[in-house]
């Protein structure tokens, strides 16, 4: 979608796929989540932006007052990028009886991240674009930008520019770990193509889970009620010292609204750290692969479907040919409705990983989207009341949710 994708929430019916570094969905009041999906819902809730037009605390505990939003704008609005992407037309088919279709241009944002020119944005402003132009700040000059390589899964890309080191001004990347429900944020991009637009607003939320273009999820995100609309795509998320702490990518609307209700979603900083650096040696990104599709028990789904114990993951579904299916892990094979949600009993119940116990869903997902292709978890399941150990080697994760679900493994491999 150009511009900034609309978020899904982790409240849903499930969506059948496999749970890879990422898979969710919630199911009312349990959370199912489902591989790497995040299914959308209709809140109609609405949040109020905070101001922030005074100097906050230093969120380091340092004795350096923190910046207003205008010495914020003032210190890093030169780095932001206006981004716009030229879309091909699309070839005629013999469907189109009116031939060939116009292509279109997505506006978006990102920023610089280095002294050689490289910018961070999003995939979705960049994706299957043919010609990409770039304007620094308040220049009206344009640049031509290369794409060093594209990663759907975290929903990043990584663009370069040929442009004079004095037109560069990179933004220090800051730690997203380190951030705070409550603390003060500041938003600069492009919403609806009106350039330089600077909104401000606090850390809503922490480790919130989006789903990326390609159908998985993405762990450890931020919520901001800072106002982000479309345009403010791969725009970066600061904090009250000028450090960028997230990549804003997402916002959830309600009540018929395609614009800002205050929620939205921005990928952490640190998950890009990772992502830059596998873009810049190879253009690509490895990310681990479970492989199913599963449930999170709560005490209320146990006491419905009479499950021996009070929290844990259902298996619904286990990825054929995949990496739980090769360590045996079974799904379920027993449909059922509870509360107009469908349901696949008598799978495996993942009751810990790693000697770690599982709660969630979202425990699953975050373990497996920390790991590497190639690592072993051994898996505490319950199967017909017996306690067995299951050990899995992490797969390469698949392009998409959909090449997850075919009959046939993968290209590069589950």
């Amino acid at each position: 979608m150009p511009g900034m994708a609309s978020a899904r929430k982790v409240a849903q019916t499930p969506l059948g796929s496999a749970v890879i570094g990422g898979l969710i969905v919630a199911l009312l009041g349990w959370l199912a989540i489902a591989a790497g999906w995040v299914h959308s819902g209709d809140s109609n809730t609405t949040s109020v932006a905070a101001p922030f037009a005074a100097p906050v605390a230093d969120t380091n505990g340092g004795s350096t007052p923190a910046n207003t939003v205008n010495q914020i704008y003032q210190r890093d609005g030169q780095g932001v990028a206006f981004i716009q992407a030229e879309q091909p037309a699309q070839p005629a088919s013999p469907f189109n009886p009116f031939g060939q279709q116009g292509g279109g241009t997505a506006t978006g944002s990102g920023f610089v991240i280095d002294s050689d020119g490289h910018l961070l944005t999003n995939n979705h402003v960049v994706a299957g674009a043919n010609n990409i132009s770039v304007q620094l700040g308040d220049s009206e000059k344009t640049y031509d930008a290369t794409v060093v390589g594209r990663d759907p899964a975290t929903d990043l890309a990584l663009l370069k520019i040929d442009a004079p080191s004095d037109q560069l001004h990179p933004l220090a990347l800051g730690d997203s770990s380190k951030a705070a429900v409550g603390d003060p944020v500041v938003a600069i991009g492009n919403p609806f193509g009106l350039d330089r637009t600077v909104t401000s607003g606090i850390v809503s939320a922490l480790q919130r889970q989006i789903q990326a273009p390609n159908g998985f999820s993405i762990s450890n995100v931020i919520q901001t009620d800072a106002a982000i609309n479309p345009g403010n795509s791969g725009g970066p998320l600061i904090d009250s010292e000028g450090n960028v702490i997230g990549i804003n990518s997402q916002i959830e609307t309600g009540g018929g609204s395609n614009g800002n209700v205050g929620i939205g979603f921005a990928i952490p900083i640190n998950t890009a750290r990772d992502v830059v650096s596998q873009l810049e040696q190879n253009g690509t990104v490895e990310h681990a692969f479970l492989g199913i599709t599963g449930t999170t028990i709560t005490p209320s789904l146990a006491q419905a479907v009479n499950l021996p114990v009070q929290s844990g993951v259902l298996v619904e579904e286990v990825v054929k040919g995949g990496p739980a299916d090769d360590a045996g892990l079974q799904g379920g094979d027993t449909a059922a409705t509870i509360n107009g949600a469908a349901l696949s009993l008598g799978g495996d119940i993942i009751t810990a990983i790693d000697g770690k116990p599982i709660a969630s869903m979202d425990d699953v997902i975050s373990l497996v989207n920390a790991a590497n292709p190639g690592k072993t978890l051994d898996l505490t399941v319950l199967r017909g009341g017996q306690r067995k150990t299951l050990t899995v080697t992490l797969g390469d994760r698949p392009n998409s949710v959909r090449d997850s679900q075919s009959a046939t493994p993968a290209p590069f491999g589950n």
